[in-house]
């Protein structure tokens, strides 16, 4: 049974209109009207009070962000405008782009994104692209980043197809080249992974493939972002490592992470689900918790299917997953000592 607090707002959530399938004319109308004013689901003072008998607060509200291909569907059909009005009417601060187009919407350019972030109180912390947007077009993909005013870039792709250990460390030169000319533009640039990083070389079945990746890659020129669902699903294919100790080991590395949540299942060859952030089972208190420093890394919220797969009892809408698992990722805290 869920703690009353969360049933309380859950609640409120439902009152306030939270589930409701947000369409063009809400977004256009009244629910964003209250984006110039503070977040709705700021904590009250009794929250507030409650919460600091908690433990310390895991991921500052500041710095809670939100990787918008979880809500792709709407990018697509309403624009960045309406999107960013009411991600930031939720609370959500920093915004992870999966591209830059609009596509039912019109053409939009780089600058006018700009606008709109900062005319919505929101920034830029990261992007992620494919390769071969920094092969082809290394330079363009950097000015793109100073334009929208990131501080990271970089691809949510594996390193390399070829997973035998020659393939790579040929993918960890060529990472430490795209990120050596990052670093020249005052970027820094990263690897998101999934799952099949953490599996083992073809040719070497005692190798693990992200610790040949983590190895040789420079950590003053490449940094990594741990999706922790794909980690825990990797950690269930491929055994043997506990994802937390990879950041412990060099919280420098990671400064970002994406907070998506997996609801456990053995009929799954993954071993989870996706579902929205609090639905899971993921011990995210206790792997927040084992890290030091909040604040210094940046919580991005992500689902892949939040479009279809919303928590139980409430209709499928992505703005809808975003804005409860907005509310879950603040909530967090450390367990009391």
């Amino acid at each position: 049974m869920e703690p009353r607090t969360d049933v309380d707002r859950r609640n409120f959530l439902r009152l306030a209109g939270g589930t409701v399938a947000v369409g063009a004319a809400t977004l256009a109308g009244a629910a964003l009207a209250g984006s110039a004013a503070a977040s709705p689901f700021a904590p009250t003072a009794a929250e507030a009070t409650a919460a600091g008998g908690r433990g310390r607060v895991l991921v500052p509200p500041g710095q809670i962000g939100i990787q918008l291909y979880s809500i792709r569907d709407k990018v697509s059909s309403l624009g960045f405008r309406a999107v960013f009005e009411r991600l930031s009417a939720i609370g959500y601060k920093e915004i992870e782009f999966a591209g830059y187009t609009q596509d039912q919407v019109g053409p939009i350019t780089p600058e006018e994104i700009r606008e709109l972030l900062d005319d919505n109180g929101l920034r830029a912390v990261g992007s992620h692209r494919g390769i071969s947007d920094f092969v082809n077009n290394l330079e363009r993909e950097f000015d793109i980043a100073e334009i929208l005013g990131m501080e990271h870039v970089g691809t949510a792709n594996a390193p390399t197809s070829d997973r035998t250990v020659a393939g790579y460390l040929a993918a960890a030169e060529q990472f430490n080249g795209f990120g050596a000319a990052a670093r020249r533009r005052g970027l820094k640039f990263y690897q998101h992974n999934h799952d099949g990083e953490f599996g083992f070389a073809t040719d070497n079945p005692d190798v693990r493939l992200y610790d040949v990746f983590y190895d040789n890659t420079d950590p003053r020129k490449v940094f990594l972002e741990m999706d922790v669902y794909w980690a825990f699903v990797g950690q269930h294919r491929y055994p043997g490592f506990e994802p937390v100790d990879y950041v412990k080991r060099n919280p420098h590395r990671y400064p970002l992470l994406h907070l998506k949540d997996g609801e456990v299942n053995p009929e799954s060859s993954a071993g989870y689900d996706i579902v929205e952030f609090g639905a899971g089972d993921l011990p995210y208190t206790e792997f927040l918790s084992a890290l030091q420093g909040a604040g210094k890394r940046h919580g991005i919220w992500e689902q892949d299917n939040a479009a279809t797969v919303p928590a139980p009892g409430y209709p499928a809408d992505s703005l809808g997953n975003a804005q409860r698992s907005y509310v879950e990722i603040r909530s967090l805290r450390s367990k009391p000592c």
